[in-house]
């Protein structure tokens, strides 16, 4: 019934390849070409949480780049131990107009120095001269498969297994031999090397490894590479070779002297090449059709509905729990000989966190667990660094880290934020509310929202003009760069919106525990803070002295409204009035400056202001100038067509990622305890439908509308309480099948664990 149902959905066909007895789907969400892409950033994608490749075309022949998430240069910045590394002493700087000092110390050593930073693990090569012509290269999204198919007959089909630290490859149809070939990463090439910026990427040369091993047999190739600090990494392929067949198994381990020990890639790879290509791919295919179970959606808009599944897939591919959370680039580090954009490290000034909004609507909360346990994983790194920059008890996160959660420098008012862990609370106090996982709130959600909360009290100050508390110093990302002028002698929007924030829930979580003094405590604090600068006309500013009067990337003023919801459409006039006046002053000032993600921002932003067109038109904009071929998102607008003066393509993720939150705002929303179902659909959207999408307390809605109505909402619960919804029928003209209260226009629904209830429109 499941792979029926998906199969209506996705307008699926299915295919048998060739002998083989296993299934695979297409859909018209896939990626097809005529041609493999000849650059790294416009290949096809396959990953599952830790390994990654690229399939595309390198000269003659056909090249699968290889990744893992933990290979990392894991070297220290050396300069954040110097004892000016303080916050009092940035402070100072600031004060005292000398802050060139704290810019030659702790900004551009980030710039100059390659590492710490992710790096790539090599490639395998094929020569495929002698098969001719490609007739299709298809991802198959439904099944996380590559199939490349020549008009020879051969066909290569590929994937990365699902559960499993292995990838695949299995040409059929070939007459000739194909070698295998691995080319490791050019950290050795002789010839100067080139010192770019973090943004185009710096030489791989200038890590300094000595040259890495490759040794190959009849029919397996192993390659050894030494990084800094006893860091290794091992590559393994394994092959065999039948009739008109070639079959071959690779896998990819990591080792550094403080981890855990883990199986390496040759011992992966004899494990695994016990098994069958055909029970490999079938497992592997059913890990897939459960994920694309959790949560699906049918549009009226193609376009739109493709790019959802593409970036729905992304995620699949790079999430996993157990896994490092999702860094700029996942498992896809660049292939180009250079460090990656920005070193492909974790980004929490707003990378991190769009890259996992699609985690709760989504319903795939099981993959947001690997964000959250790195982040309690490396608490106590956390705490040190709070204690030795901040000075301050609780705990705060480096805005830019390496892999173990170690701080890395760069524009210090983001990379060292005084909020930054206030941000990632969220994302904590989220997962309890869409998963109500009682366990996970006594045990990780509060404790990490408290822990915030005393580091924030103890940094504050008490303003001498006004008498509320504020920041010694107070920035918001990444207005006027990471010059003097980055600091506000007032407290921003946004650092102030993530304070409100931390004080609201810490407040609402210790009551919600039954923690009444601290719930006291936290209620006094937050009646401390002053409210938001707020102009009558553009609504939310960046600061009490500055209006949002440029166009920037990053809409860090609006926080309060969205993600925060501090501000919210239901709070009644005066909440609307600041939404919309801070909207269109965003379209007022323009989005020359804008990036990809700031479009797929501004999808959720309309979406909450319940604009469907505005918002369908953001993302629509988002998906064709900002993405390439294959719908990684590279930050310019490869269209030139206006829409932003940043042409250039470095690729991150968060864009992909908060577009597809942007598509699941429009279709449900329950942030406010209150479902609404279709909330902000464009007026020519007449046939819509989703299901399994994940609301506020556990809730599982799956629903229908035709023709402009809906037709027909099921709920189900997991936890078992009280689900409420806006009656998204004509009053009185729905049939139930349990037991429904109204009040007005709201309906309440009282659920036992596992209990579903079915509304259908009373024709």
């Amino acid at each position: 019934m499941r792979k029926a149902l998906l199969t209506l959905l996705l307008s699926s066909i299915l295919f048998s390849c060739s002998q083989n007895s296993f299934n695979l789907i297409k859909t018209s969400n896939d990626l097809v070409f005529d041609s493999l892409a000849t650059s790294w950033d416009e290949a096809i994608p396959l990953g599952n949480g830790m390994l990654g490749s690229l399939i595309w075309r390198n000269g003659e022949n056909l090249r699968i780049s290889l990744d893992r998430a933990d290979l990392w240069d894991l070297r220290p910045m050396k300069n954040l131990n110097l004892p000016e590394w303080k916050f009092k002493w940035v402070y100072e700087q600031w004060k005292n107009n000398t802050y060139k000092n704290v810019q030659d110390n702790f900004d551009a050593p980030y710039d100059q120095m390659p590492a710490p930073t992710k790096i790539p693990a090599g490639a395998f090569e094929f020569d495929i001269k002698s098969l001719g012509e490609i007739k299709e290269v298809r991802l198959l999204v439904h099944n996380a498969v590559c199939i490349i198919e020549w008009k020879s007959g051969a066909k290569l089909t590929t994937f990365i297994n699902a559960t499993k630290p292995s990838g695949w490859y299995h040409f059929e149809g070939i007459n000739n031999r194909i070698k295998t070939e691995f080319i490791p990463p050019p950290y050795n090439l002789k010839g100067t090397s080139g010192i770019d910026n973090p943004v185009t990427g710096q030489d791989l040369r200038r890590l300094e490894y000595p040259e890495g091993s490759i040794s190959a047999n009849d029919n397996s190739i192993t390659y050894d590479q030494e990084g800094w600090g006893s860091f290794k990494y091992k590559v393994h392929v394994k092959w065999k070779e039948e009739k008109n067949t070639l079959t071959g198994c690779w896998s990819i381990s990591s080792e550094f002297p403080e981890w855990e020990k883990s199986d390496n890639a040759i011992k992966t790879i004899n494990d695994n090449f016990r098994t069958s290509f055909q029970s490999v791919i079938e497992s592997h295919t059913t890990w897939w059709e459960d994920y694309w179970t959790n949560s699906n959606i049918s549009l009226p808009d193609s376009f739109l509905q493709r790019q959802w599944y593409l970036e729905m897939y992304k995620f699949g591919s790079a999430a996993r729990k157990g896994a490092p959370p999702i860094s700029l680039q996942a498992v896809w580090t660049a292939d180009n000989g250079k460090i990656p954009p920005w070193k492909g490290d974790f980004h929490h000034d707003l990378n991190t966190q769009l890259s996992y909004w699609p985690a709760y609507i989504g319903n795939h909360l099981d993959l947001e667990e690997g964000f959250l346990g790195w982040l309690w994983k490396y608490k106590s790194t956390f705490e040190k660094y709070t204690h030795d920059y901040y000075e301050t008890n609780g705990l705060n996160v480096p805005g830019v880290t390496t892999l173990t959660g170690e701080p890395m420098g760069g524009w210090i008012q983001y990379s060292f934020g005084p909020t930054v862990s206030a941000w990632l609370a969220q994302h904590f106090y989220l997962h309890w509310l869409y998963s109500v996982d009682r366990v996970f709130l006594e045990e990780r959600a509060y404790p990490w929202i408290k822990a915030v909360a005393i580091h924030l009290n103890e940094l504050s100050v008490v303003d001498e003009k006004t008498g509320l508390r504020k920041l010694p110093i107070s920035s918001t990302p990444e207005v006027n760069d990471n010059s003097r002028d980055a600091w506000f002698n007032e407290i921003t929007n946004f650092d102030l919106a993530l304070i409100r924030w931390t004080f609201s829930k810490a407040e609402e979580l210790s009551k919600e525990l039954g923690f009444n003094d601290e719930a006291i405590k936290w209620e006094e604090l937050l009646s401390q803070w002053p409210n938001f600068a707020i102009d009558e006309n553009e609504g939310l500013k960046f600061a009490p002295n500055l209006s949002y009067h440029q166009s920037h990337r990053h809409f860090s003023h609006l926080m309060a409204f969205h993600p925060l919801g501090l501000i919210d459409w239901a709070q009644g006039n005066n909440s609307q009035k600041i939404i919309l006046n801070t909207i269109n002053n965003l379209e007022k000032q323009g989005s020359d400056w804008w990036t990809g993600y700031s479009f797929s921002w501004l999808g959720n932003l309309y979406a909450r202001a319940f604009n469907g067109d505005k918002a369908a038109e953001a993302l629509t904009t988002f998906a064709k100038c900002f993405c390439l071929q294959n719908s990684f998102h590279v930050n310019g607008d490869q269209c030139k067509a206006g829409h932003s003066k940043f042409h250039y393509r470095p690729f991150t993720l968060e864009g992909n990622f908060a577009f597809a939150s942007g598509i699941l705002e429009m279709l449900i929303q329950s942030h406010t305890g209150i479902t609404q179902i279709f909330p902000a659909m464009p007026k020519n959207w007449k046939d819509v439908s989703f299901n399994n999408l994940r609301t506020v307390g556990a809730f599982l809605v799956s629903a229908k509308m035709k023709n402009g109505n809906v037709t027909d909402v099921n709920i189900s619960s997991e936890k078992g309480g009280e689900f409420k919804m806006k009656n998204p029928f004509p009053s009185n003209k729905y049939l139930s099948n349990g037991n429904v209260m109204e009040n007005g226009n709201i309906l309440s629904i009282k659920l036992e664990k596992g209990e579903s209830i079915n509304l259908k429109l009373n024709i």
